[in-house]
């Protein structure tokens, strides 16, 4: 069965998600952790990708970045597969693969589901019953977007950046979306756009993707849903 092709649109945000295989774990050490930061980092200066918001979780990552290149984020995960796989077969004198397949990416409309994907990478500790508060978990990005903490992984988004005028005031407004859960409908659609590699997004930017790159932006059919009482053409 032929894979399918990756969105790629320069300048437009993907949430990519990698699991460890078998949904084994990908980090036993806090020193995996830091050795995955840096050579994510590494990787995605190398390949002109902006990380915006991250959570590393034991068996699996979410990542949430721009390229800012075509195939970026193909080549940002190709680079850093290579040299976090080798470091982990070399520390723990393992073989075969680490990750369950090839990385899993949605495309994201900025406005206004790009904090809503923020929101639902760094909750996952709180999801996962790891922790009480997303501050509490050292391996992810909130520290960064809500307090301000020093994290060179982390490149601000326009969006983000437009939460204020001054550094705590959006620190201030972005702790506040956290203030809540999100809702079972954001979940099922963050979820079900990372799942099977479409778009999150309204209904009009799915339909502009599906006509620039001719291709599926949604489940079923490509194009907007039939309205109710009209019957299909040939019908």
């Amino acid at each position: 069965m032929s894979r399918k092709p990756r969105f790629d649109l320069v300048g437009v945000p993907q949430h990519v998600i990698q699991r460890g295989h078998n949904r084994e774990p990908c980090f036993y050490a806090e020193d995996d952790y830091r050795r995955y930061r840096r050579d994510l980092q590494e990787a995605a200066e190398k390949n002109h990708a902006r990380i915006h918001s991250y959570v590393l979780m034991t068996n699996h990552v979410h990542l949430l970045v721009t390229p800012e290149k075509a195939y970026s984020v193909t080549h940002m995960m190709q680079d850093l597969g290579r040299k976090f796989v080798s470091y982990m077969n070399r520390r723990y004198r393992r073989t075969g693969t680490l990750w369950d397949g090839r990385f899993k990416a949605s495309l994201i409309e900025t406005e206004p589901y790009l904090l809503t994907c923020m929101r639902y990478i760094e909750m996952n500790p709180v999801r996962a019953g790891m922790v009480v508060h997303p501050g509490e978990y050292r391996w992810s990005s909130y520290r960064a977007n809500g307090t301000g903490e020093t994290d060179g992984l982390v490149t601000p988004h326009a969006v983000y950046l437009s939460l204020g005028a001054t550094a705590e005031r959006r620190h201030h407004v972005y702790r506040g979306l956290f203030s809540g859960n999100l809702d079972e409908g954001e979940l099922h659609a963050v979820r079900d756009a990372l799942n099977q590699e479409l778009v999150l997004g309204r209904e009009d930017f799915k339909d502009t993707i599906e006509a620039m790159l001719s291709r599926q932006a949604r489940p079923g059919k490509p194009g907007r849903p039939r309205k109710e009482g009209r019957a299909p053409s040939g019908s």
